[in-house]
């Protein structure tokens, strides 16, 4: 037990440095990690414990960068989303959304060649309509995953945030979802001692880089900022085809 939570919590503070610069993804840098770790069942309660930690402790640094319009429009509608994701997961293999999600990130891979100018057309008003339907999916996919970090991470950079903004906005916006995921999880019996201990290590971590990050931020340029949350989904992505990838067939062998 303590090599694996000692072998998480490195894992954690690269995954939380790298959240850290662009905005987020930590979660989904390390479900790869946890898949080594914990049944697939159990990674969401881990993950959430963290998450929900960091989510707190950027808070509290960032509070004055919050984006409140976005926050209005997000939060409502991605609560009861998170609802019905926490509940489909007993019913619904997770391997399958995680292949999904990595492919969406991947996706992303042109946004790294992209010119400079182009990167830097931002500012787009999104529709309130629009901002409902980010939330809910956010609030689906996460409480399936337990993560949805990097996948919504293009959408703040479309939005036009500033990178101090994406940081708390994001934090803001997760908070709630996560502390609905750590009781639902409990209520349905989706957690381990070994989970519970994971999450701890996880959390730590998290407090950790959320308050080293306003150090980091300001030497930062808003350019060099999107190439790394770019770079950061991409890299996600791929590790996490690869790891689901072998999940999904070493289950198809056992049938």
């Amino acid at each position: 037990m303590i090599l694996k939570i000692a072998f998480l919590f490195a894992g954690t503070i690269l995954a939380f440095w790298i959240s850290a610069i662009c905005g987020g993804g930590a979660s989904l840098i390390l479900i790869p990690i946890l898949n080594l770790l914990l049944p697939t069942s159990l990674i969401p309660f881990s993950l959430t414990i963290g998450t929900f930690t960091s989510s707190a402790s950027r808070i509290a640094v960032f509070k004055q960068h919050i984006n409140w319009k976005i926050f209005l429009w997000f939060v409502p509608f991605s609560i009861p989303a998170v609802l019905l994701g926490a509940y489909l997961i007993k019913y619904v293999n997770p391997n399958y959304l995680q292949l999904m999600v990595a492919f969406f990130l991947i996706a992303n891979l042109p946004q790294l060649f992209a010119s400079k100018n182009k990167i830097e057309e931002t500012g787009k008003e999104y529709p309130k309509s629009a901002l409902a339907l980010i939330g809910f999916s956010a609030g689906f996919i996460s409480g399936i995953t337990g993560a949805v970090g990097l996948l919504f991470n293009r959408f703040y950079l479309k939005f036009g945030l500033k990178k101090e903004e994406i940081v708390a906005t994001r934090a803001a916006n997760e908070i709630f979802l996560h502390l609905i995921k750590l009781i639902i999880y409990i209520s349905l019996g989706l957690y381990s001692n070994t989970a519970l201990w994971l999450g701890i290590a996880i959390a730590v971590a998290a407090i950790l880089s959320s308050y080293t990050v306003k150090y980091i931020l300001p030497h930062l340029s808003e350019n060099l900022f999107k190439k790394i949350g770019y770079g950061a989904m991409v890299v996600s992505g791929i590790t996490l085809m690869i790891s689901t990838s072998g999940k999904i067939i070493q289950s198809r062998i056992r049938l």
